[in-house]
C-alpha cells in the first residue's frame, strides 16, 4: 500500500520480486555475448542458457531498429553489389 502511495506501483496492480536467475541472466546479458558465455563455462544449465538468451535481446523499441540495421556504419565496396545482377 506504502509503494502505491508513493506512485511506485499502479492502484491494484501488486509487482511479485524477480527471481534470484532472472537477475542473474540480466545481468551476465549486459556485461557479455552469450557466445563468449558459451565458450567460457563447459555447462550451463538449460533454464539458465534460455533466461541469458531472452536478456541478451534488446526491451525497446529504439534498440530493436537499432540493432536489426542492415547499415553497419561501415562502408564495403564489395557488399553495395550484393543481389545486383
Amino acid at each position: 500500500a506504502a509503494a502505491a502511495a508513493l506512485g511506485l506501483l499502479p492502484l491494484g496492480k501488486t509487482q511479485s520480486p524477480e527471481s534470484l536467475l532472472d537477475i542473474a541472466a540480466r545481468k551476465v546479458a549486459e556485461k557479455w555475448p552469450f557466445q563468449r558465455v558459451e565458450e567460457r563455462f563447459e555447462r550451463i544449465p538449460e533454464p539458465v542458457q534460455r533466461r541469458i538468451v531472452y536478456w541478451s535481446f534488446p526491451r525497446s523499441e529504439r534498440e530493436i531498429c537499432m540493432y536489426s540495421s542492415f547499415n553497419t556504419g561501415t562502408e564495403d565496396p564489395a557488399a553495395g553489389s550484393v543481389g545486383a545482377g
